[in-house]
């Protein structure tokens, strides 16, 4: 202690940062790795849209009914069970291919087993940060960029490793890679944040019953019905997610494979979004708050997305691709920032979980269809014509924030706390929260 002033202990949220890190890098590889593996044994962009399916349904699942459940058993074992499960699940498909047992369905069954668990850690990992900043004796609004920011870094790691490894030893390796990835990042997890309270099981809930954990699901979800621009927010990356699910899955790993250099081409074009991602994160934590939130957003959301389906469909060369991901990572890259610390600043802390599993619950709602989706349109009309038709509907969703009011709520920070616990400095996703997911 000193000066009445808790003594400051920033390993916790160091242990945060780098398993999520981890993690994302991981998620990179399996990103990458599976599409090219379903693409590479089947030769099927449909096949390759019912995997994304598969994966990405339980995700929402999950998020629907998973934020009670967080609280109950603690952020640290969610976490950790979490990244055990995933990392299991992702060494079984190569294991299983190696020994010539490997079927479609356990594929999918797989992939869904994969969804099921990762949304509840990523979850967990998020609702830490407020917690773990004041540990740390920073700013929430610091944490959140650097939450960002590392998440963002090691995307743009995994995403360049998984293309080169890919090109030289295989997409099998991979996945053996990104289930090791998983491990230690439950390690860090369970290690680094042992004893820091919030992360515990809460005690203090009503006794485990049906209607119990009723009663709490609603109260998140009502908490999201109830605040417009949240509300506005989720609609809107609903439809982002989902056309970038589409690209992830199927329309970016069938242009690289078809027009492109393969799958180095594939890491390299994903490496430079997550490094332009990572420039833009840094960039507005630097110097963001001097600027207008809403003006920022509205100009990066529309900048970030649409324009590299366009310049896909309508170009069979890297070069001009490669720069405008760049460009738009910078451009996304300052989202989450924003949408992050909007909600931490209006949403109580007790309702941290339960809301941030309804925000991510709605805004993956669209991810199974957009992966299925881009896999049909790609077998009824071709890649050029998937490409411009899913980048339509990314650009129409993005100018949501010049159409709707709601969005004017941005620009104050109007945070909504219990009477038991202080508001949280305001300037300034993510799993999740809602945030774009990135590509």
């Amino acid at each position: 202690m000193d000066g009445g002033k808790p003594a400051r202990n920033r390993t916790p949220l160091a242990a945060v940062l780098a398993a999520n890190s981890i993690s994302t890098a991981g998620t990179s590889l399996t990103l990458i790795g599976v599409p090219w593996f379903v693409l590479e044994t089947t030769g099927s962009a449909g096949r390759a849209g019912v995997v994304a399916f598969c994966a990405t349904l339980p995700i929402v699942v999950a998020a629907l009914v998973g934020g009670p459940l967080i609280d109950r058993v603690g952020r640290r074992r969610v976490a950790v069970t979490s990244d055990t499960v995933c990392g299991a699940a992702v060494a079984a498909i190569p294991l299983l291919h190696h020994a010539g047992a490997l079927e479609f369905w356990m594929l999918c069954a797989l992939m869904a087993l994969n969804g099921l668990a990762h949304t509840p850690g990523n979850t967990a990992r998020y609702v830490l940060v407020p917690d773990l900043a004041e540990h740390a004796g920073t700013t929430l609004t610091r944490a959140a960029s650097l939450f960002d920011a590392v998440s963002r870094g090691a995307r743009m790691v995994g995403a360049a490793l998984a293309g080169v490894l890919i090109a030289f030893v295989g997409a099998e390796t991979v996945l053996l890679l990104d289930a090791a990835t998983f491990a230690l990042s439950a390690l860090l997890v369970a290690t680094g944040v042992r004893g820091v309270s919030a992360a515990e099981p809460r005690t203090a809930e009503a006794p485990v019953s049906l209607r119990a954990y009723r009663t709490e699901l609603r109260e998140g979800y009502a908490y999201l019905l109830g605040n417009r621009l949240l509300l506005a927010v989720v609609v809107m990356v609903m439809f982002m997610n989902g056309t970038d699910q589409g690209w992830n899955a199927v329309l970016l790993p069938v242009h690289a494979e078809g027009e492109l250099g393969g799958a180095t081409d594939l890491g390299l074009l994903t490496a430079l979004f997550g490094a332009g991602g990572l420039t833009g994160a840094l960039l507005y934590g630097a110097v963001g708050h001097r600027f207008s939130r809403r003006t920022v957003f509205t100009v990066c959301v529309v900048l970030c997305g649409a324009p590299r389906f366009a310049v896909a469909a309508l170009t069979g060369t890297t070069l001009p691709l490669a720069v405008t991901m760049a460009l738009g990572g910078v451009a996304g890259g300052m989202l989450n920032p924003i949408l992050t610390t909007l909600t931490y600043e209006r949403v109580p802390e007790e309702l941290r979980s339960r809301v941030s599993g309804a925000l991510t619950a709605g805004c993956e709602l669209a991810m199974p269809v957009g992966g299925l989706a881009a896999g049909l349109l790609v077998e009824g009309m071709g890649a050029a014509g998937a490409l411009l038709a899913m980048g339509g509907v990314y650009f129409l969703a993005t100018l949501s924030p010049l159409v709707f009011p709601a969005w004017r709520g941005m620009e104050g920070p109007k945070p909504q706390v219990s009477s038991s616990e202080p508001s949280h400095p305001g300037p300034g996703p993510a799993a999740r929260t809602p945030r774009p997911s990135a590509s």
